[in-house]
């Protein structure tokens, strides 16, 4: 659609809306908010909405009606789509959905381009459409070899299937074939200034001595690139060098690498910059939306002018804002320094926002799902909180996670003067609601280990589903064995192990901070990536289990 028809559809929207009357203002708005390709445009969408509002406003309600069954939009049906599906609609919907989540091969993926992968999973779900997985490895220096097969495994556990994989260092072939269609074009030209003396020229919006050379002497640099030390060409794509932005100002398309590229070697020299590649790609591949961060804005924009050099429709961009999260590293380059420092432990390090530390402490990729849509693609920035995905995970793990006896910095006790008919074993459900999953035997003879921190303060204690006890000194008595004498008396009630037959365990916080404790022996039928509640402490993922069993702390 152009212009024309963009406003002409929102404002038909508006009209059907309010009984055949459109408003110029909540047509702009709306053109604004759904159609963000056009925000540089305003000044043109001021000026042509006015005529078509008049225009609009002239047909009877069921002509607009009709004339909005032409563009095939049936308000209802979207209104219901948007409402089972918790995203706003796509614009420009003329043809099969294409989108695609691109990642740099260079470390694991973290939490921040989940969102990323969600929105355009969500999306390609939304319109029966698809998705193709791209790894963006032209820059040899930025990649990990291990990073294609970490980035694939994090996007299974969140659940996002792809219909296609492309490896862009399998594709350098096909990004040569372009620069010199480009430079046939007279849309780029082969640079030899050094980058000092182009940068002063650019600042200065003047041209450097290679931006008019002739075609033919361009094709003839192109073919000599090839055999050129690294930094003594590159490929410069013409745009406006009076543009505003001098990062924008006849911007790098491809450029030469002498490093050893880990999946190619050095079967190739010359490399496209992210640019470059993308534009080729977004077109041949048939990408319609392009939804990423508004940090992207500029590479739009450079991109725009490669589209306008090959004669290419672009995809329709879509910018949403900053993702702002609390006490957390994302950058992969400073992980990687920190791994090889030793102050991370890896990339599941629970300190991390890497997806595998996420895993590995027990949240779900649900919650991260559910966390990341109600976000949505908004143009204003979001903060994510931490108290916010474990509100999420709580609602899942309330349900699935059984319970069992913890007790963190053990102290042993053995009760006096207990009543031999009240030794025995203790029966607790593995789930308040879910009597059908089982019980949980607990031996007790009143030799028991509770947290030392229990008896602060504390004049009687009520041991869950056992008895009631005085704290004496550093002793305990029995004093009785309802629960109603324990609340007549305002007694804590805490959770205790039996002293025979129970489980070493170790708790990994957040913070890497190690809890030793002891479980209860029911807990011997645990196994790894279970998720448990520790009553009294909070949901944990099961690590590890042998002669101890470890934990990774997941939250309340």
């Amino acid at each position: 659609m152009n212009l024309e028809e963009i406003i002409y559809k929102y404002a038909l929207i508006n009209a059907v809306k309010h009984k055949g009357k459109a408003m110029d203002k909540a047509v702009i708005g709306a053109v604004m908010s759904n159609e963000p390709q056009l925000r540089k445009k305003a000044q043109k969408v001021l000026e042509k909405t006015k005529n078509i509002v008049e225009k609009v406003n002239k047909l009877t309600p069921k002509e607009q009606e009709e004339e909005l069954k032409k563009l095939g939009i049936k308000l209802e049906e979207k209104k219901e789509t948007e409402k089972k599906r918790g995203l706003p609609p796509l614009p420009n919907i003329q043809q099969k959905v294409i989108l695609r989540f691109a990642p740099n091969p260079s470390g694991p993926l973290h939490i921040g381009h989940a969102r990323a992968a969600i929105l355009n999973h969500e999306y390609a779900k939304k319109y029966n459409g698809s998705l193709i997985l791209r790894m963006e490895d032209t820059d040899p220096r930025r990649v990990d070899p291990e990073a294609y097969k970490m980035i694939q495994e994090d996007l299974e556990w969140l659940g996002i299937k792809w219909d296609k994989l492309i490896i862009q260092s399998d594709r350098i072939p096909i990004y040569h074939e372009y620069a010199k269609k480009l430079l046939e074009k007279n849309g780029g030209y082969i640079c030899t200034c050094k980058p000092e003396k182009f940068k002063k020229l650019k600042d200065e919006s003047r041209p450097c001595p290679c931006r008019n050379l002739p075609k033919e002497e361009n094709l003839k640099r192109w073919e000599q690139m090839h055999h050129l030390p690294e930094g003594e060409a590159v490929l410069r794509v013409k745009t406006d060098l009076k543009h505003k932005n001098p990062a924008i100002r006849d911007w790098v398309g491809l450029r030469i690498v002498d490093e050893a590229h880990p999946r190619t070697g050095k079967k190739y020299r010359i490399y496209p910059t992210m640019n470059f590649a993308v534009t080729i790609d977004d077109h041949l591949l048939g990408i319609t939306h392009v939804l990423r961060g508004k940090d992207h804005i500029t590479n739009t924009e450079k991109q725009e002018y490669l589209y306008q050099h090959l004669e290419w429709e672009p995809p329709t961009f879509i910018h949403y804002g900053r993702l702002h999260m609390e006490n957390i590293q994302l950058s992969t380059s400073k992980t990687r320094e920190g791994i090889q420092k030793g102050t991370y432990k890896g990339w599941d390090d629970p300190r991390l926002g890497t997806i595998r530390a996420i895993k590995r402490r027990g949240i779900q990729a649900q919650a991260i799902r559910e966390a990341m849509i109600e976000i949505g693609a908004k143009i204003a920035d979001s903060t994510l909180s931490w108290k916010k995905i474990y509100g999420l995970n709580k609602n899942i793990l309330d349900e699935m996670a059984n319970r069992y006896f913890f007790v963190a910095e053990p102290t042993p006790f053995e009760i006096k003067n207990l009543p031999e008919h009240l030794k025995g074993t203790i029966k607790r459900p593995l789930h308040p609601d879910h009597p059908e999953r089982g019980h949980r035997q607990i031996p007790f003879n009143g030799r028991v280990y509770i947290q030392k921190n229990d008896l602060k303060e504390a004049k009687i204690l009520r041991l869950v589903d056992a008895v009631n006890v005085k704290v004496r000194d550093k002793s305990l008595e029995y004093h009785s064995r309802s629960l109603e004498e324990a609340r007549k008396h305002n007694a804590r009630i805490i959770h205790w192990i039996p002293m025979e037959d129970n489980i070493p365990a170790s708790v990994i916080m957040p913070n890497t901070k190690i809890i030793e404790g002891l479980l209860e022996p029911a807990a011997k039928k645990l196994k790894t990536d279970q998720i448990v509640q520790l009553e009294r402490f909070g949901f944990a993922r099961v690590d590890k289990t042998n002669q101890k069993t470890i934990f990774y702390y997941t939250h309340k």
